[in-house]
């Protein structure tokens, strides 16, 4: 069955496509309404989750409970700051050899897999490298 044409998805799917952050549905919710101010949050969050079903996009889980949106469907990794939530696209090569190891000694079929690599941003660190020195001045 084909996907009837929707203005307000392809509206969706084409902000997804400038932005490298990864937006939750109420961010994109807040972008597309500035085009569309009828808009409502239910039909951005409905198209999200079509296009992502329909593969279109990638919807991202992480522990922060809330979905996130990436418009570039190619196999890669992302990079969860710890301290400020960013989400960034790790460039690399591909970790499928994991699977491989993963199905050693187990007796069902592995097909794919999720990683995300967690730490320090490259601001967060700086800044958490910049708190120490302050702190360090303060004792002497």
């Amino acid at each position: 069955m084909a996907l009837k044409y929707s203005r307000q998805r392809q509206v969706i799917k084409d902000f997804l496509m400038t932005r490298k952050d990864h937006p939750t549905a109420d961010t994109v919710y807040m972008n597309v309404r500035t085009e569309y101010p009828n808009i409502s949050l239910g039909t951005v969050y409905r198209n999200l989750s079509l296009l992502a079903d329909i593969g279109e996009i990638q919807r991202l889980r992480f522990a922060d409970g809330v979905d996130h949106f990436d418009a570039d469907t190619s196999a890669h990794y992302h990079f969860v700051c710890t301290q400020c939530g960013r989400i960034i696209d790790l460039k690399m090569d591909s970790l499928d050899h994991i699977m491989d190891i993963a199905g050693t000694g187990f007796d069902g079929e592995i097909k794919g897999h999720v990683t995300y690599f967690h730490g320090l941003c490259r601001d967060c660190k700086k800044m958490s490298k910049a708190h120490l020195q302050d702190s360090v001045y303060e004792f002497e």
